[in-house]
């Protein structure tokens, strides 16, 4: 799978053990970055990661933060951009299933690593089950 990532500072950490995590299972990721620990303005890389998206160029997301709220937020103003703040593996699999997201919003400040790795796990294997979500989704979108 293509997969573009990208954090502020507060998801950094985080955010690179992801990117080995994904490579070392096969998946072709991008880091839109950051590339550090100093302060940065968290829409500067997030948005392109959405927008990266929403073009199709990439077929997940994954943003980060501090708490993944703003990163959530700045990733749906983007058109076409279906993005969950997740916060433990059935938040992940439902945003999935029921939501059809396509970009993961996760806070560093909110979870131990392991369980961050768990639920990018879940986010990438659940499949959408379509139905009577699908089409408010879809009305929403156009």
């Amino acid at each position: 799978m293509k997969i573009a990532i990208g954090s502020d500072h507060a998801g950094f950490r985080y955010k690179q053990a992801i990117v080995q995590h994904l490579r070392e299972a096969g998946h072709e990721v991008e880091d839109f970055g950051t590339h550090s620990e100093a302060a940065v303005d968290y829409p500067k890389f997030i948005r392109p990661v959405a927008e990266a998206v929403a073009a199709g160029t990439f077929e997940r997301g994954i943003v980060l933060g501090g708490s993944g709220n703003g990163e959530a937020m700045t990733a749906n103003r983007v058109r076409g951009i279906r993005c969950g703040l997740c916060w433990n593996l059935e938040s992940a699999r439902l945003t999935r299933q029921h939501n059809d997201a396509n970009v993961l919003s996760l806070g560093e400040r909110m979870m131990d690593l392991q369980t961050a790795l768990q639920i990018v796990d879940v986010f990438l294997t659940t499949p959408f089950e379509g139905g009577r979500h699908f089409s408010r989704i879809q009305q929403l979108d156009e």
